[in-house]
């Protein structure tokens, strides 16, 4: 396994190190959040109890008949009556400060001399409206939790106020009496930390091997590098045929999109053959198929991790233009035997003029002789007129003579025209016409009509092939069938080397922008001509 130099560890903080730093960090962001809170709940239970128990003093004070017979007629600070009765209740209630004042909130008299005579500070009390309030209420600097209680007429009316209050606890104050259980909070907090650090970053480093995150980061680099570095595709597939690892290289053979890992192969419409390929046990190296106008070669295997099979990594290799080469070379190859063939033919013509000659028999000779022209002349005038580039018109004289011996009758169009051409477009022509004209000798051998025909048609844009036979055909069901990989009525051993043939063909006209249909016993094909494939 790559691993990172060991150096990378020197001078960084291990895993366990980040993950308790972590810790303790989100352990002190929650302690201030709870400390806040717990500081504000306390000063609303202060506010609570001590609104209470001004509450209760207030109401004491404002019930006495002293204070409804005094507040009507009262002079703020004149009274010693009403102030005596407040500094009683006061006194008894424990209280911080207390005010009597009219209905008009003029103080009458107070525990604190500076508001006597004054407006009495209501804050957000609606005590004018007949009801009682407790709330904080700042009087003269200080924050008092205040209770504010009507002083009622014996007809119901509202005549005055009784303000009785606490002073409210100072910030400070609150959170010197919320300490301890802050303390206790973060010794707990701080210790679980701890431990769970610990045991989670034991439990991260099972799962990374012992590798801390740099290392960790390296290995990814250094895949990334060499997965996206290599010119052949790699794709890597879980048992569940989803995609775990896929190249750039990969993505444009295969024509998935970018996001393609995470998802399965139905999702990202792969084609059933290739989806067979990369997710089947794959008997030999090399599996060719078809995808698109691309001529594939794939090889799958499995991968293990302590004896089970996790998924499978498959790397595929572009041989379309390989298969095209080992296409024209067989093409090639058969011209050359088809060659071979004329000779041994033209020998044995040679022969018999040879022995016509020694045997003296002149005008049987000049006979023969004639005989032998014209069929020649016929068969080469009628591809030569009709096609004007060397390579094409010698692949369909030859395909003639292998025609010929196997008894089958072949012939060009009279309406064929093509010119010269030159570049990919001649090899191009040169693969898509022997495929097809080999699949037509098949397609009528052993028939007792036996005859295929050529259609070449060469306009401003593009050229038109038509291939003719007078065999069954192809039924309807099978007509795009047959241009799959692999689809062939002949096999071999493997049962993998057959079948490419048309499905080259269609490949080739469409890397140039073109298509080949099969309409029954006729195959038609076009490939343009403006510049070659890429």
């Amino acid at each position: 396994m790559l691993r990172p130099m060991d150096g990378m560890r020197r001078g960084r903080v291990s895993l366990a190190g980040q993950l308790l730093a972590l810790q303790l960090l989100i352990v002190l962001a929650v302690l201030v959040v709870v400390g806040i809170i717990s500081v504000v709940q306390s000063t609303r239970g202060v506010e609570r109890t001590e609104g209470r128990e001004a509450s209760k003093a207030a109401e004491n004070l404002a019930a006495q008949q002293l204070v409804r017979d005094h507040v009507l007629t009262a002079d703020p600070g004149a009274d010693r009556s009403l102030a005596a009765a407040g500094e009683a209740n006061r006194t008894v209630s424990g209280s911080d400060f207390v005010a009597i004042a009219r209905r008009d909130g003029t103080v009458l008299a107070s525990s604190d001399p500076s508001v006597t005579g004054h407006r009495l500070p209501l804050g957000r009390s609606d005590v004018t409206d007949g009801r009682r309030w407790v709330g904080v209420v700042t009087v003269q600097g200080r924050e008092l939790i205040v209770a504010h209680v009507p002083v009622l007429h014996e007809s119901g009316a509202m005549i005055g106020i009784v303000a009785i209050g606490r002073d409210a606890p100072g910030r400070w104050e609150q959170i010197r009496h919320a300490l301890p259980d802050l303390a206790a909070y973060l010794g707990v907090a701080s210790a679980l930390g701890v431990v769970g650090s610990f045991l989670l970053s034991r439990r991260i480093k099972r799962q990374t091997l012992g590798l801390e995150p740099p290392e960790i980061a390296g290995l990814v680099e250094q895949r990334e590098a060499m997965l996206h570095g290599i010119k052949e595709g790699v794709i890597a597939l879980d048992p569940a045929g989803r995609v775990t690892l896929v190249n750039d290289s990969a993505l444009e053979l295969l024509g998935l999109p970018p996001d393609a890992v995470g998802r399965r192969l139905t999702e990202l419409g792969v084609e059933e053959q290739v989806s067979e390929v990369l997710t089947a046990t794959q008997p030999e190296p090399d599996r060719l198929v078809l995808v698109g106008a691309r001529v594939l070669a794939f090889n799958r295997m499995p991968m293990r991790a302590h004896g089970d099979v996790i998924g499978s990594v498959t790397t595929m290799r572009d041989r379309t233009e390989l298969s095209s080469l080992e296409e024209q070379l067989g093409t090639t190859q058969a011209t050359t035997d088809t060659l071979r063939a004329q000779t041994h033919e033209f020998a044995n013509q040679i022969h018999t003029i040879s022995g016509l000659l020694q045997l003296q028999e002149y005008d049987e000779l000049a006979r023969y002789v004639d005989g032998v022209r014209l069929s020649r002349t016929q068969l080469y005038d009628e591809v030569t007129a009709r096609v004007e580039d060397s390579t094409l018109a010698a692949l369909l004289i030859a395909k003639a003579s292998l025609a010929a011996e196997r008894g089958v009758s072949f012939a060009v169009d009279p309406g064929s025209q093509l010119g010269r051409v030159d570049g990919q477009l001649g090899l191009d022509l040169t693969t898509v016409v022997g495929n097809l004209v080999d699949n037509a000798l098949d397609a009528v051998a052993g028939r007792p009509v036996a005859a295929v025909e050529v259609l070449l048609l060469e306009d401003a844009d593009r050229v038109s092939i038509e291939v003719r036979d007078s065999g069954p055909g192809v039924p309807e069901g099978d007509r795009e069938l047959v241009f799959q990989q692999g689809y062939s009525t002949k096999a071999d051993a493997t049962g993998h080397g057959r079948g490419l043939g048309l499905a080259l063909t269609r490949a080739v006209c469409r890397r140039r922008g073109g298509d080949v249909v099969a309409l029954g016993s006729r195959f038609v094909a076009t490939l343009p001509t403006g510049g070659d494939a890429v």
